[in-house]
């Protein structure tokens, strides 16, 4: 059995060795949140959305993250700008659709997005993923209200399509890259009880992106580390804002044996692969 607690030590080693910075251009309502996470996970955020500057600033980060949460046309603009000097530098750019499905802005946005750049990891929840494959989904505002299709096969079309990896986070996390398939059962229902925790997953998938290029053990490895810190924070909480400040704490204070014991990384059966 691999030892899924030692792989994700040594890419967060890597990362507090190396420092990368992370470039967001990303959702306003949680930007102090995810500069935070990367700061606690070991890195260096950097929040520059300005058309002027993206290009450049992209050139001295280690991962790019998009966020349409906040969206506006000029942001769009801002992030093709960014994505484009990324793909050309070879720094992983990475994609959280933040309500794709709820308008058409949102929607259409992700897509010229997902079209015009090439996309390490898409990272989102089982209705925007989902309606950006074609497989139907239900969004309300950014939440979502329903995904339609099987998350496994939904992420292995779409990766398989797109050339991507593509994390679908929920209950149930799945990874897939088309071909390999990664489950991650770490988390706790309190996540869902404040703002941004998908945003903040998305954050931690760059941060590991960053320093491992194989972009479906980095999801897989970052969304694990994230649901270990959600479920030992709520061990220790009695409500939504206490959970937040022990989110945060746990993200900077995971040990390699608390990883060893607490990481649930698996594989599907084939058959969940194949229908």
């Amino acid at each position: 059995m691999e030892n899924w607690g030692e792989k994700i030590w040594r890419i967060v080693a890597r990362v507090r060795a190396e420092r990368p910075l992370i470039h967001h251009i990303t959702n306003m309502v949680v930007m102090n949140d995810t500069a935070n996470l990367t700061l606690h996970l070991g890195a260096s955020p950097v929040m520059a959305h300005a058309r002027e500057e993206v290009a450049e600033m992209v050139g001295l980060a280690g991962a790019l993250v998009l966020n349409i949460g906040t969206l506006t046309p000029s942001l769009v603009e801002a992030m093709l700008l960014a994505g484009r000097r990324a793909n050309e530098l070879g720094i992983p750019v990475i994609l959280d659709p933040v309500g794709a499905g709820a308008t058409g802005l949102r929607t259409e946005s992700a897509r010229k997005l997902m079209a015009e750049l090439k996309i390490a990891v898409l990272r989102g929840n089982a209705a925007e993923v989902s309606v950006l494959a074609g497989c139907g989904g239900r969004v309300k505002g950014v939440d979502a209200a329903g995904g339609e299709a099987d998350p496994v096969f939904v992420a292995c079309r779409l990766a398989k399509e797109r050339g991507m990896v593509v994390a679908i986070t929920g209950p149930r996390d799945v990874v897939s890259d088309g071909e390999r398939v990664l489950l991650v059962e770490n988390g706790h229902p309190l996540l869902g009880s404040i703002t941004g925790t998908g945003c903040m997953a998305t954050t931690a998938v760059a941060v590991f992106a960053a320093v491992e290029r194989d972009y479906l053990v980095a999801a897989a490895a970052a969304l694990a580390y994230f649901g270990i810190a959600g479920e030992r924070a709520a061990e220790r909480t009695s409500g939504p804002g206490s959970f937040k400040v022990a989110l945060l704490d746990e993200v900077a204070n995971l040990t390699p044996a608390i990883l060893a014991a607490r990481a649930r990384i698996t594989q599907p059966a084939a058959e969940e692969v194949g229908r």
